[in-house]
């Protein structure tokens, strides 16, 4: 007999609810509800329209209804935001956005407290300025008296769970993206909290992913004319989750989660924090069980989906197939960028930012719209590389290839490229590793999957993979030297 789990998926564009049938042997997902995540600036601060998508939670509950009966929900989200709760359980204020320019200078600020190194070492975490810890002391620093109303904090798929249960926990998957866990114990790092003098008990306790939360309130029970259903605390963070579906048969696998953002990374059993970890600026992050995902932050697809609105606003419409074949047409090795430069981290005219970081490089300048897309698929590829020979070099392990999962996978110049630089085969799929990620811990919370190795096999059992071997590796060997030199000065 099949068992239906409901499965909500937020990326940082976009986001879904698809329902998980599992029959015993393979998981199939029929995507029930999509809808577009647009954030909001007003008044100069980048929010989150958190109301919205809570509507749209709602709108894939009753779609979802109507297909039939479902046992419990999962939700997974991107990391580091959260919204702010008053002491009546009340939402302060729409919980504001990462790519927000609040946090700027404040790692400089933190460091003059406690030092860099500390910083790292206190919690594994890469030093990003969007972090959760980061944004915390802009809040203490420019809005005391919003922060003195707040009695709790809870980071984005806690806060939707709330708003469904009205239980408030931190997620382990989801609490490790702060830069305020102790990568150790699971557990805040009240004395970071207390230097830094920042709030330390604003977010509730961690807990570890597969947990029963508890039901949706009577209230939206009533509301949506749904029966008792059970919301799981899943691997919270969408990366998390995708790891989760990685369809590794081996313990030592490397991946890539692609999508607006690139998480590139191993799954480890305890965290890898050195000198050398520090100085590659490695994360450290939470999985499923209490494993680490070593690994790290790039801008991915975001650089392609940014270019495309900014050719929008200026009256130029292209597909995404567009894009690619303009860039496949364009001569390669001409132009590079390093993807995750603070140049192109906020919104606005990406292609003009790449002509003028390529002028301050001593490269020219790319013109057409083939190069600017040539310079950013070559450029991602190349980054990919570069951190491929971090992890490496930090883990002392060697891969023979590459999982690429989730929605860059569909980008078949993306993938081809990738193989080319790293000179290794890259195995892609499953596209939908998030939602796959999130219905497994559901399925193994309830206990319809034995475990996690179990889980995997199922998910291999469940779809199709597509391999790219390595082509002309040796020209992109030759233009890595080339990359280098213009990302590292």
């Amino acid at each position: 007999m099949s068992k239906k789990v409901l499965v909500f998926d937020f990326g940082a564009s976009s986001g879904r609810a698809m329902l998980a049938d599992f029959d015993g042997s393979r998981i199939e997902l029929t995507e029930v509800h999509r809808f577009d995540n647009n954030p909001v600036m007003v008044c100069g601060t980048f929010y989150w329209d958190v109301l919205g998508l809570f509507h749209e939670i709602k709108q894939g509950i009753t779609k979802a209804k109507a297909l039939g009966d479902f046992s419990t929900i999962g939700i997974d989200t991107w990391g580091v935001d959260f919204g702010l709760l008053d002491k009546k359980g009340n939402l302060l204020q729409n919980p504001i956005h990462y790519r927000d320019t609040r946090t700027a200078g404040m790692i400089e600020k933190a460091a003059k407290v406690v030092g860099k190194a500390e910083l790292y070492k206190a919690s594994g975490i890469q030093l990003l300025e969007l972090n959760t810890i980061y944004q915390l002391m802009a809040l203490v620093e420019q809005d005391p008296e919003l922060l003195e109303r707040a009695d709790c904090a809870l980071l984005m798929p806690d806060l939707f769970c709330y708003f469904l249960t009205g239980k408030k926990t931190s997620e382990y998957s989801m609490a490790s993206t702060t830069q305020m866990l102790n990568p150790y114990t699971h557990q805040w790092d009240k004395p970071m909290l207390k230097k830094l003098g920042l709030p330390e008990n604003l977010f509730p306790e961690v807990e570890p992913a597969g947990k029963v939360l508890g039901k949706v309130s009577p209230e939206i029970q009533a509301e949506l004319g749904l029966g008792d259903v059970d919301v799981i605390s899943v691997a919270e963070h969408d990366t998390a989750s995708a790891v989760v579906a990685t369809p590794a048969t081996e313990d030592d696998f490397i991946f890539i989660s692609c999508g607006t953002w690139s998480l590139f990374g191993t799954e480890l059993q305890e965290p890898v924090i050195s000198e050398k970890s520090q100085a590659y600026n490695i994360t450290n992050e939470g999985g499923y069980q209490y494993t680490t995902r070593f690994l790290k932050n790039i801008i991915g697809l975001w650089l392609i989906q940014e270019t495309r609105r900014q050719y929008r606003r200026e009256g130029k419409e292209y597909s995404y197939n567009d894009l690619e074949k303009y860039a496949v047409a364009s001569k390669p090795f001409q132009y590079f960028i390093d993807p995750d430069a603070q140049d192109f981290v906020a919104p606005g005219n990406i292609p003009e930012r790449i002509r003028a970081y390529c002028r301050a490089t001593g490269q020219g300048e790319p013109q057409t719209v083939g190069e600017i897309m040539r310079c950013i698929y070559e450029s991602i590829a190349m980054k990919y590389r570069y951190v491929f020979d971090e992890i490496k070099d930090c883990t002392g392990r060697d891969y023979h290839y590459i999982h690429m999962l989730g929605g860059g996978t569909k980008d078949g110049l993306l993938c081809r490229m990738t193989a080319a630089s790293t000179g290794v085969k890259i195995v892609a799929g499953p596209i939908e590793a998030t939602a796959m990620g999130n219905a497994a811990v559901q399925l193994m919370t309830t206990g319809e999957i034995a475990d996690l190795k179990a889980a995997r096999a199922i998910i291999r059992n469940s779809f199709d993979t597509i391999e790219y071997t390595p082509e002309n590796h040796e020209d992109w060997e030759a233009a890595y030297g080339k990359f280098k030199k213009v990302i590292e000065g």
